[in-house]
């Protein structure tokens, strides 16, 4: 039995979008900077794909008399139509630099990592809210009664 036209369109266009990406396009090609740092992109890929035909039979011309084009018992195959068809969408989530401080990554949407800058954040809160408790117990004399000194100071925190 010899390939159904449906397969050639679609053998088609996945060649063709095999041929759009390669791993550079998830992870671009790096870019090295005149300080010695390079950047590399990283992007979010997405494929849709489709395909569809149809083909139908012609009437049964037996009643006449002959065989029709197929020669299968008088029936008449039609030609076959169809189409496929197929994308890519590539979007440019981050971008990592590597340089000689380390390894950092600069998200483009910031408000979907909310958790990430709350990891990062978070050590410096905590070495801030302990260096206010130190100066508090140092206000705070041998027998528990605290210094009259006034302890209205501003505490700036950086985020």
């Amino acid at each position: 039995m010899g390939e159904h036209p449906i397969e050639g369109l679609m053998s088609a266009a996945m060649e063709n979008l095999k041929e759009m990406i390669d791993v550079n396009t998830i992870i671009g090609d790096p870019v090295e900077t005149p300080d010695g740092s390079v950047i590399l992109t990283v992007s979010k890929v997405g494929f849709g794909f489709a395909a569809g035909g149809s083909q139908f039979n012609g009437p049964d011309k037996s009643s006449s008399g002959g065989q029709g084009q197929s020669g299968q018992g008088g029936k008449t195959d039609l030609p076959f139509g169809g189409g496929s068809g197929g994308g890519v969408s590539i979007t440019p989530i981050a971008f990592l630099i590597v340089n000689s401080q380390g390894v950092k990554m600069l998200h483009l949407d910031e408000s979907t990592h909310l958790l990430e800058k709350i990891l990062d954040v978070a050590p410096s809160v905590v070495d801030k809210i302990q260096s206010m408790i130190k100066k508090n117990n140092q206000n705070t004399n041998s027998n528990g009664w605290k210094n009259h000194q006034p302890t209205n100071q501003k505490q700036d925190f950086d985020f």
